[in-house]
């Protein structure tokens, strides 16, 4: 059986092939302007490792991974992701590339392409950003959506597909419910579960704009229903599992 649990934004936990992986560790009441607005949940130890995606601070939390870092645990993520995390006590980090994989615990881990720019600070390098395929459950990461999504095709039973991000409006780079929908057509899993999307919003503006803490995941799942009704949306609260 493969459990995933959503805890809020980007973060999931994921237990497959006995192995308990975190997406994007995110779990703080603020991260810079940004404020969160469902539960914070406990943190889910133990760990056999973390799978960070790129390198946007949203993603790459080092205050939340310093609690998490432990010597019996990996970091998987992306060229370029070690030097961030140096100083951090995991016993090891295994930088990757798309199309490459590394077996965490007995859970098989492949990294697969995302179509996200990513810089940590403005005017430095730019990094890349994957997404991963554990065990048949496709963590997108942050992404636009590409038609070479397709190639997932028949290999992904859960996709679990961000439809927003952490304010009013979305830049270059992510999914919106429509392109999403359309990812999830494409790809064809059993189940997808929306992530990135009703957690995260900047200081001051839940007044005007709370409205995008849910109305993303109900458009999500009307367009899902129009555009793959094959397809189950699996709505989760922050906490609430879902069991495969």
């Amino acid at each position: 059986m493969r459990r995933i649990t959503w805890l809020g934004h980007a973060t999931v936990l994921l237990e497959a092939a006995g192995a308990r992986l975190l997406t994007d560790p995110l779990l703080r009441e603020r991260v810079a302007h940004l404020r969160r607005h469902v539960p914070l949940p406990d943190v889910p130890e133990p760990l056999d490792g973390v799978l960070i995606s790129h390198v946007h601070h949203d993603h790459l939390d080092r205050p939340t991974l310093r609690r998490l870092a432990r010597p019996d645990m990996v970091a998987v993520g992306p060229r370029g992701v070690a030097p961030l995390l140096h100083d951090l006590p995991f016993g090891r980090v295994r930088e990757l590339a798309a199309g490459e994989r590394v077996a965490v615990a007995g859970a098989d881990v492949l990294a697969v392409p995302a179509w996200h720019a990513v810089r940590r600070w403005p005017r430095r390098a730019e990094h890349d950003a994957l997404g991963y395929l554990v065990e048949r459950i496709w963590f997108a990461g942050d992404t636009a959506f590409d038609p070479a999504m397709e190639e997932l095709r028949g290999a992904v039973d859960v996709a679990l597909l961000p439809i927003w991000g952490w304010g009013p409006s979305l830049g270059p780079g992510h999914l919106d419910p429509a392109a999403a929908a359309r990812a999830a057509a494409l790809v064809a899993p059993q189940v997808v579960v929306p992530i990135h999307w009703g957690t995260l919003l900047p200081l001051g503006t839940h007044r005007r704009h709370g409205a995008v803490l849910t109305e993303p995941a109900e458009e999500f799942a009307a367009q899902v229903a129009r555009a793959a009704p094959g397809v189950r949306v699996a709505t989760l609260a922050v906490g609430e599992s879902l069991s495969i």
